[in-house]
């Protein structure tokens, strides 16, 4: 399998666990994670050590100060949302090498004029159940990042 390279991003996170999670995957997958600020707790290395986190040293990460920030740096060509008010399945999106995994904060999802602005770059995850809110943060973004790595490969 050739290892192809995309980006996951989250914007706003909200909780420390899912974040490092998902560090995690990016560390076993070798991309980068993104970070969009404001960020709710302390990724500081002394922080995230205490918090167990070993491998947070190998994580390839980048903190914008904002969506603007992350734009004007990044430049990204193919985003791809997700979110449980999409209306298409995120096995439908377009994966691409080099693409944006984008994920809003577990409390607030993401920003209504991303939404508004990207509507037709959203995709959310079945859920068939009426008593499931939400899917956990850092399961959903690991789905995710699989898919895309299955359809790159």
């Amino acid at each position: 399998m050739n290892k192809k390279k995309f980006k996951i991003v989250l914007h706003s996170p909200d909780i420390p666990g899912n974040t490092g999670s998902i560090g995690r995957t990016c560390v076993a997958l070798d991309i980068e994670l993104i970070l969009i600020k404001p960020i709710a707790f302390d990724i500081s290395e002394k922080a995230v050590r205490r918090a167990g986190l070993d491998y947070w040293k190998f994580i390839n990460l980048r903190v914008y100060e904002n969506w603007e920030d992350f734009l004007t740096q990044e430049k990204p060509e193919n985003m791809i949302f997700l979110s449980k008010l999409a209306k298409k399945n995120y096995f439908e999106a377009d994966y691409a090498e080099n693409c944006y995994l984008i994920f809003g904060s577990e409390t607030k999802g993401l920003p209504d004029d991303l939404h508004k602005k990207y509507s037709e770059r959203f995709f959310s995850m079945p859920m068939f159940s009426e008593n499931v809110r939400s899917l956990n943060l850092s399961n959903a973004a690991t789905a995710v990042a699989y898919e895309c790595l299955r359809q790159l490969n």
